[in-house]
């Protein structure tokens, strides 16, 4: 349920979105909608166009051709007001060790032009929402991985965006870690009934997060659909893994085909 009044329908819908580097398209005319409230998965392989997409959906990147509407504003004619209404966290680390949580939270409240008298209140909650309050006044260089991750969110989330981006989240994090930020990223959705965007290759993350999700090969959407669905149009038995491998171009078909796969797989667990 949306409890921050969102309005019905989409927070991210691009139609024919493109984008070419020179003689390559890295994203092929892509559609996608996707609803106010939704946690939505961006799969593919290494090269599918999982980045250039958040890239360009964030303002980062100006499309080739094709448009897209982020937060209800139009990507190409309104970027200013685009960025007012997401949060992005990148693969790459964004915090500063050399500050502490609190100074990190802080500079991000002063760029996100939160007004002076809310900065202590949404830092404080913040911190309290991601489980670092004890921690707050010490170096980022001293923290954990998932911890850092998890403060990330928090610069994230302090202006209350209408969505927000992650790419490759939990990307090297132990599996408690991993976990500590999917919780996070529930709560959002159902606190703040916040719009989540992110890119993986974890497949069990996809299922366990995802409501929906898109799968990209060589720059275009090769299915979109929730993964009970997608696992069910592989036939019983069928796992994401087997999802990826079908519409990611893996090699599932290369040589033999999934009922073959299944076979071979129930045979072998019969047999131990």
């Amino acid at each position: 349920m949306n409890t921050t009044g969102e309005p019905k329908g989409f927070a991210v819908k691009a139609t024919g979105l493109t984008r070419r580097f020179g003689s390559l398209t890295a994203v092929d005319h892509i559609d996608l909608s996707i609803p106010y409230g939704e946690i939505f998965g961006l799969l593919g392989a290494n090269g599918a166009g999982k980045s250039t997409v958040v890239k360009m959906l964030t303002t980062l990147l100006a499309p080739t051709s094709g448009n897209a509407q982020v937060g209800g504003f139009d990507l190409i004619k309104s970027p200013a007001e685009v960025r007012g209404r997401i949060g992005y966290v990148p693969q790459l680390l964004s915090a500063d060790g050399a500050l502490t949580g609190y100074e990190n939270l802080l500079l991000s409240a002063k760029l996100y032009g939160l007004p002076r008298a809310e900065r202590r209140m949404r830092i404080g909650d913040a911190l309290n929402f991601i489980g670092l309050t004890d921690s707050a006044h010490k170096l980022v260089k001293t923290y954990s991985g998932g911890m850092v991750r998890r403060l990330e969110l928090a610069q994230a989330m302090l202006h209350r965006p209408a969505v927000l981006f992650l790419d490759e989240p939990t990307i090297g994090l132990d599996p408690l870690a991993r976990h500590s930020v999917w919780d996070r990223l529930r709560d959002l959705r159902r606190d703040y009934g916040m719009t989540v965007l992110i890119t993986t290759h974890d497949m069990e993350e996809a299922e366990a997060l995802c409501g929906e999700l898109a799968i990209l090969h060589a720059g275009k959407v090769a299915v979109v659909g929730q993964p009970a669905e997608l696992r069910a149009g592989l036939g019983a038995g069928a796992t994401m893994d087997d999802v990826f491998a079908h519409y990611a171009g893996g090699g599932i078909r290369e040589g033999g085909n999934f009922g073959d796969a299944v076979q071979t797989r129930r045979t072998a667990q019969r047999l131990g």
